[in-house]
């Protein structure tokens, strides 16, 4: 039996990062190759200057070809273990809070009865910033992976994060927690709520069914995608920076220049590449996304039931 009224449920924690994890193991392919489109082609940096791929599907074919099926997979151990602790603490917190401000009444309109679409964002925006700033050490270390393939998979996650703190301190860790918390909250923002709001609407014709939760999806990770796109570009290109070189084994100072921040990696990219860089990775993102949102949610809403 479901322990209503209970704020303090731990089963929206454990379904969230049990569900996280489930979709971002079988959607990761597709992460790496959006990854790599997204750091390709930057002038000012002479290591990504070259535009190698063409799209998502030339990525996966050269990807493969080059460096194995096995690269497609980089970065996966931290991937996991970043949905472990995001997913888990942004789901979690998510219908945690919107359970807590239903109860109280903040969310429901009196007059229609149903649920305020800013209430549920807010609440979104919130979970997402938190849990992908704690996680974001997590994220640094996934995206270095999957950019050099399978040159640091043999290393152990804590050897990785050691080396990360050792030649740039504590801020290589946190490299891009900016976009990286700005990009959640947006993912947040729009996919929580149009799920909700889909969900709920679909719910006469559909009934509450995975047919249901599989159009809801879909739909919220396209308008996620949409909005989201471009702030994960610049998050991407900012973690892959570091401020040391590798020479004869020895970590020096880098002599590349590094983006100063958030804006001026958005503003170089334009400038240098055009408005439309800002959208590399687009189709991956979005069909990505729509799986990942697919896989998380029909997983949820089962784990639900228990």
């Amino acid at each position: 039996m479901r322990s209503k009224g209970k704020i303090n449920d731990w089963r929206p924690f454990v379904y969230g990062g049990v569900s996280s994890m489930i979709a971002e193991f079988g959607t990761f392919p597709i992460d790496t190759t959006k990854t790599r489109l997204q750091i390709q082609g930057q002038k000012i940096d002479k290591d990504h200057a070259k535009l190698r791929y063409r799209g998502m599907t030339d990525a996966i074919v050269t990807i493969s070809k080059e460096e194995g099926i096995i690269a497609l997979y980089s970065g996966i151990k931290p991937a996991i273990l970043r949905q472990a602790v995001y997913g888990t603490i942004k789901f979690g917190t998510y219908y945690t809070l919107k359970k807590l401000a239903v109860e109280r009444g903040y969310l429901i309109d009196p007059t229609s009865g149903e649920e305020y679409v800013w209430g549920n964002m807010l609440c979104a925006v919130l979970a997402g910033a938190v849990s992908s700033a704690i996680a974001n050490p997590t994220d640094v270390l996934k995206v270095r992976m999957q950019v050099n393939g399978n040159t640091i998979e043999k290393k152990s996650l804590a050897l990785c994060f050691s080396e990360i703190y050792k030649q740039e301190g504590i801020r290589g860790l946190w490299r891009g927690v900016g976009p990286t918390a700005n990009r959640a909250a947006t993912i947040a923002a729009v996919e929580l709520p149009v799920y909700d709001f889909c969900k709920m609407h679909l719910m006469n014709a559909f009934g509450d069914h995975i047919a249901n939760h599989f159009i809801s999806s879909f739909i919220a990770s396209l308008g996620s995608a949409i909005a989201s796109t471009p702030i994960d570009v610049i998050r991407t290109r900012l973690m892959n920076q570091r401020k040391v070189e590798l020479l004869a084994g020895t970590a020096v100072a880098s002599t590349a220049k590094i983006y100063s921040g958030s804006i001026d990696c958005a503003v170089q990219t334009v400038r240098n590449e055009g408005f439309l860089a800002l959208y590399k990775g687009f189709v991956p993102t979005w069909l990505r996304m729509g799986p990942w949102n697919v896989i998380f949610f029909i997983m949820y809403e089962q784990l639900k039931k228990y």
